[in-house]
């Protein structure tokens, strides 16, 4: 698709972020900052926003505004949702970003379970649901962008209430874009953003210092607005390590199990092991 510009990403729009105090979440405020955007900050640790703020005004924000939330709680988005119509007249590019990993198992705590999808997935569906009513009533040109992961894609072993969240998370946001996309007089779009290996305080595990294959979060709001202004849904992101063709190889060989008959997770699988190997390398 011809690079056109994604008509949203304009210095009159109103960018929301959830879990915008660090990390993707700020790195993306940061650039929609840059092109002298208002930004309303929201996330659940409060001893982030201020410093946020202070960034984003640095950054070139024509107004900030943030907001102490947990997305997980319906009715205290509606209300934040709300106070950034009342302060910027609504919202044009809604980024339901905020998420947790704290580990999972297969046998877990099913709190442990509630929690993680009751950010990861529940603060997305009920950002969109929440936001979108206004942002499609104002008549302007906007964008959801919901934080997928290639986990929710691949799948991969060690992480299952997250990757179920991310699962599901993609599954939404593919039906939300086809919901819009049907609806008439309107100018929202839906994207999916699928990052790469960043380096952000979700991954640290205790590291101070930047892995090599990782990308910062900064070279990962990049991307995405490279691909906003290509028209993209999946905005599948590579890193230092990955680049998009190997990524496309794991995601066919993901979907390859339904269709070859192979066993769950076949990829990891010891029978598999050779087979998947040659796949790559063909």
């Amino acid at each position: 698709m011809a690079e056109t510009g994604h008509p949203a990403l304009t210095s009159d729009s109103v960018a929301t972020v959830t879990g915008g105090g660090a990390g993707i979440g700020l790195a993306s405020a940061r650039a929609y900052a840059a092109m002298g955007m208002a930004v309303a900050v929201l996330d659940n640790r409060p001893e982030l926003l201020e410093k946020a703020a202070s960034e984003l005004s640095e950054a070139g924000a024509r107004d900030v505004m943030t907001a102490t939330v947990d997305v997980s709680d319906r009715t205290a988005l509606a209300e934040v949702e709300a106070e950034i119509a009342d302060r910027f007249g609504g919202t044009d590019i809604l980024m339901n970003n905020a998420g947790i990993q704290p580990g999972s198992t297969m046998l877990d705590d099913p709190a442990n379970w509630r929690r993680i999808l009751d950010v990861n997935l529940w603060g997305i569906i009920n950002g969109s649901q929440v936001f979108a009513p206004r942002m499609i009533a104002r008549g302007r040109p906007g964008a959801i962008i919901n934080t997928g992961s290639k986990q929710g894609i691949t799948t991969p072993p060690g992480d299952p209430a997250y990757n179920t969240s991310k699962a599901a998370v993609k599954a939404f946001t593919e039906a939300l874009a086809h919901d819009l996309r049907n609806r008439r007089s309107h100018a929202i779009t839906a994207h999916l953003l699928i990052p790469g290996f960043v380096f952000t305080e979700l991954n640290a595990q205790g590291r101070t210092e930047r892995p090599a294959g990782a990308w910062t979060p900064d070279q990962n709001a990049a991307f995405m607005i490279e691909s906003l202004n290509r028209g993209d849904f999946y905005i599948l992101c590579p890193d230092n390590d990955v680049d998009r063709q190997t990524d496309e190889k794991r995601m066919a060989w993901a979907i390859g199990d339904i269709i070859e008959n192979r066993p769950a997770l076949s990829r990891w699988h010891p029978d598999y092991s050779d087979a998947f190997a040659a796949f790559m390398k063909g």
